[in-house]
């Protein structure tokens, strides 16, 4: 098994899309899944005979916030979303979040399309990348393409993106107008901690009904899952305090039709409800 990929470096998208038509090579940015991943020959990099440097792409690392929509370069940095000078004010959940991953060096070198394209169940941007209806814009050398994340994650460490192809940047339309909202992160502890459950929740409400609704959940789903059966459901409900409690309760219910009962269920569902409903009830 070869443990040690040949690294080429890549100035510019063309020449990083045809080191990247191969099978056997891979995007490096960050590195902070792949790179311990390979030298603890873990299956899925098992592969991998080239890694091709896409941190030198200037595009790559660009963020443009306009009135039509965002986007940010999937070479973007965590440190680099939360120093942004208005990127908290426009998706402050997405910030909330970036601020919880790993450590100040992690946050350093992970970057926003890493974690999402690795697809793991704890990745904390994509509740908050659902929530903002994000968009992922892939190019090859034959084709570009753009597809909601929530259609491009498939399953536990596998997305859309095929051989040859790059995710090279995140859209975000506009956020939304009159909408409060909140991302809440559970770990085994406070700080570099891998997630157990994490929620993104934007809520609008209007002559105390329910006016616009988004929740979406990691951890506690195979992959980031926006409840969208949920949102329409509750669209126009009265707001009440046992109203609330039926939502966070049916969100729980939600959960658990995808995952069945697993051993952390019984911690897992009732503080996943309970954090729904106070949210909930912080925003009404």
């Amino acid at each position: 098994m070869n443990t040690t990929p040949e690294i080429m470096i890549a100035f510019n998208l063309d020449r990083a899309l045809k080191l990247l038509s191969g099978e056997k090579s891979a995007p490096l940015a960050g590195g902070t899944d792949l790179v311990p991943g390979i030298h603890q020959q873990a299956k899925r990099f098992a592969a991998i005979e080239r890694l091709v440097d896409i941190t030198r792409i200037p595009e790559l690392k660009q963020v443009n916030v306009k009135n039509s929509g965002t986007t940010i370069g999937a070479g973007v940095t965590f440190s680099e979303i939360l120093t942004h000078p208005r990127l908290g004010s426009e998706y402050p959940l997405l910030t909330k979040a970036a601020a919880t991953i790993g450590s100040v060096q992690i946050r350093n070198r992970a970057t926003i399309a890493g974690n999402f394209v690795n697809n793991a169940p704890c990745a904390d941007s994509v509740p908050p990348l659902l929530v903002y209806d994000a968009i992922v814009r892939i190019c090859s050398l034959k084709k570009s393409r753009e597809i909601p994340l929530q259609e491009f994650l498939l399953k536990p460490y596998k997305t859309q993106l095929q051989t040859g192809e790059l995710v090279t940047e995140i859209f975000l339309p506009p956020p939304p107008q009159n909408f409060g909202g909140d991302f809440y992160k559970l770990g085994r502890r406070r700080g570099v901690a891998i997630s157990r459950i994490t929620l993104a929740l934007l809520l609008q409400t209007e002559k105390k009904k329910i006016s616009g609704l988004r929740i979406a959940a990691g951890a506690v789903t195979p992959i980031g899952r926006r409840f969208y059966d949920i949102e329409h459901q509750y669209v126009g409900t009265e707001i009440s305090a046992a109203g609330l409690k039926f939502l966070a309760v049916n969100v729980g219910k939600a959960i658990l039709e995808e995952t069945g009962w697993r051993w952390s269920s019984p911690y897992k569902l009732p503080v996943t409800q309970q954090i729904v409903y106070q949210i909930l009830c912080k925003l009404t």
